[in-house]
């Protein structure tokens, strides 16, 4: 059996490492002591697909498996913990409501959750 990363998987490490080691290393330490939710980066997150790794692409997510969604969020992880508990999380709402949500719902929702 072969537990290689495919390329896309690769791909998507490299992406989430590099936009951890830039928005949520620098700043983890002074979010924790001072107990900061980083809005903002939770946004840039959401820019890059992170807040909807594995919710089909239909409802704006990235359609992504649980094994690539891990691999995207063991990278974050890497910056800041707690920050990406919170994303981790928001994945696990918005795919609920992308998956047994109404259409009526999942249009009113997922683009701003996504």
């Amino acid at each position: 059996m072969n537990f290689d990363l495919t390329d896309d998987q690769l791909a998507y490490q490299q992406a989430a490492r590099t936009f951890s080691d830039k928005a949520f290393a620098p700043h983890a330490a002074a979010w924790d002591e001072g107990k900061i939710f980083p809005k903002d980066v939770i946004a840039g997150a959401g820019e890059q697909g992170f807040c909807g790794l594995y919710c089909p692409a239909d409802a704006g997510g990235m359609g992504l498996s649980r094994l690539d969604s891990s691999i995207i969020l063991e990278q974050l992880a890497m910056g800041c913990t707690s920050t990406t508990a919170f994303i981790s999380i928001h994945n696990m709402a918005t795919w609920m409501i992308a998956e047994y949500g109404s259409e009526q719902t999942v249009d009113q929702f997922c683009p701003d959750l996504i």
